[in-house]
């Protein structure tokens, strides 16, 4: 009994003891797992916190920094892309003014006529400083460079003419930005800039261009070249070319001292830089003298651009100085200058009469019929270069005034217009022109019943956006000794015949 009783008492201890011993191992797995569970928990939580991070700011990430370069060089591309494609407008031009400080102070004038202060660019170039006032409403006065290292031998003409062919490159070396043209012209041009706008806007101005037109007179142009752009008409050249020309220009002008004008030294230098004339009618030299109204009242289907040798034709309109027509004809031009000019030609059935609109300037109505090819030529109002009335000294086709006097023109000249905004046309008022007609002996009725024409119009703004075509008149119905009549886009199947 006793030993059973050791026995067992032996036994409950070694449980005893053997529960102690195991109570430290599952207490050390027990922190294991504890650690273990703490360390996911952990690096769960840390990594959800970057996911976080990457969301709150993903400027911070590898790929997010990419994207916004990439995002940023799109953005500058669509920037530079709208800039190339972007049309021409005034603010990408800048004109180069030969001018002579002897006839500054008469010329200037001209100059006011069409420079707007603020909205254009360009200079100016004289020979000699002027006296007075800076007057704001004109382009910056320069003064050309020295010239006198270069050599001129033509007996005939100025050496003058080596400084203004250096204006497109003096005025490039100005450093001035966002160019896309350069446009020269003569202190005594006046240009209808919304027109040359127009032009300019058919070609690349990333790309060689030399843009201008022939002189009117036949002999000038065998004399210097028909692939001569005349300075005093105007003349584009694109900012490219012109970079190309201020390198080799100076060398160039060395190579013709024999020639005689500034234009024909631009053009010997395009010809060595294998530029050709890009003509556009609408740029006018005007080498004529007299009265301009053969050539105006039959304008060629093209944007009027300018208007040169001011001073030596008369003015456009009767009794007034040169100044005061020329700002009469600003009017309709601030109001349509797509339409400024523009020929159309239409007929009155009845009183069999030849009616030629010159919207702006001028109405021409003729006794019988003459049909469009002849309505369409210049009449021969003026003389050649030469003061000679020779007709085969120009370069384009006239005709006489008139082949038999009973067609001698009845011409109503552009009194006064307006726009009317219920209507949103323009409306022009032309009152005849008073001189003596010669004696007619045609059993037609004379167009001397008609003291006034009033013409309605709507501005045309996208006139040289479609292929070139005259406008269309329509005779409206009026009031005794007057003629009303509707101008603008002819009608399908409209055509000008009696």
């Amino acid at each position: 009994m006793k030993a059973s009783q050791k026995d067992t008492e032996k036994l409950l201890v070694w449980e005893h003891m053997r529960s102690t011993r195991a109570l430290p191992k599952l207490m050390v797995w027990l922190i294991l797992f504890v650690i273990a569970t703490y360390a996911v928990y952990t690096l769960k939580l840390v990594l959800n916190s970057r996911s976080c991070d990457d969301e709150l700011f993903p400027a911070v990430s590898h790929k997010s920094l990419l994207m916004h370069k990439i995002d940023s060089d799109n953005f500058t591309m669509l920037l530079e892309n709208r800039e190339i494609h972007r049309k021409t407008e005034v603010k990408d031009i800048v004109f180069g003014i030969a001018a002579s400080a002897k006839l500054w102070k008469k010329r200037k004038n001209y100059i006011k006529l069409w420079w707007k202060p603020g909205k254009m660019r360009g200079f100016v170039w004289l020979d000699n400083p002027v006296k007075g006032e800076k007057d704001e409403g004109l382009p910056p006065l320069k003064i050309s460079g020295n010239t006198s290292q270069f050599a001129y031998t033509n007996r005939q003409g100025h050496r003058s003419a080596i400084r203004i062919s250096r204006i497109v490159s003096e005025t490039l070396n100005l450093g001035m930005e966002n160019v896309r043209w350069f446009v020269m012209g003569d202190d005594d041009t006046v240009f209808v800039t919304d027109n040359l706008v127009r032009i300019l806007n058919k070609y690349d101005h990333n790309q060689y261009y030399y843009i201008g037109s022939l002189s009117e007179s036949h002999l000038q142009n065998i004399f210097f070249s028909y692939g001569m752009a005349y300075g005093g008409g105007g003349f584009a050249i694109s900012y490219p070319l012109a970079k190309a020309l201020v390198k080799m220009q100076d060398k160039c002008i060395q190579r013709y001292p024999g020639l005689y004008g500034s234009d024909d030294r631009m053009q010997a230098c395009m010809a060595e830089l294998g530029v050709p004339l890009t003509k556009e009618l609408g740029f006018h030299q005007y080498d004529v003298y007299g009265n301009l109204f053969g050539l105006l009242a039959a304008h060629p289907v093209t944007p009027l651009v300018s208007l040169h040798h001011l001073d030596v034709v008369e003015p456009i309109f009767p009794n007034v100085t040169r100044v005061q027509a020329l700002r009469k004809l600003t009017i309709p031009m601030k109001l349509d200058s797509a339409g400024l000019i523009q020929q159309s030609i239409c007929y009155e059935k009845i009183k069999t009469w030849t009616i030629s609109v010159s919207w702006g300037f001028a109405i021409q109505i003729i006794r019988g019929v003459l049909s469009p090819r002849e309505i369409e030529m210049p009449t021969r109002t003026f003389l050649n270069w030469y003061r000679r009335a020779d007709y085969t000294a120009y370069a384009f086709n006239t005709r006489p005034v008139a082949r038999n006097p009973c067609q001698r023109p009845f011409v109503f000249y552009m009194s006064r217009v307006r726009f009317d905004s219920f209507t949103n046309q323009t409306v022009t008022v032309y009152d005849r022109h008073r001189v003596t007609h010669p004696a007619c002996k045609w059993n037609l009725t004379s167009p001397a019943e008609i003291e006034r024409v009033v013409v309605y119009k709507k501005p045309d703004p996208h006139l040289w956006d479609r292929s070139p075509r005259r406008n269309c008149c329509r005779i409206l119905e009026s009031k005794k000794r007057s003629m009303v009549l509707d101008v603008g886009l002819c009608r399908e199947g409209e055509i000008s015949v009696i």
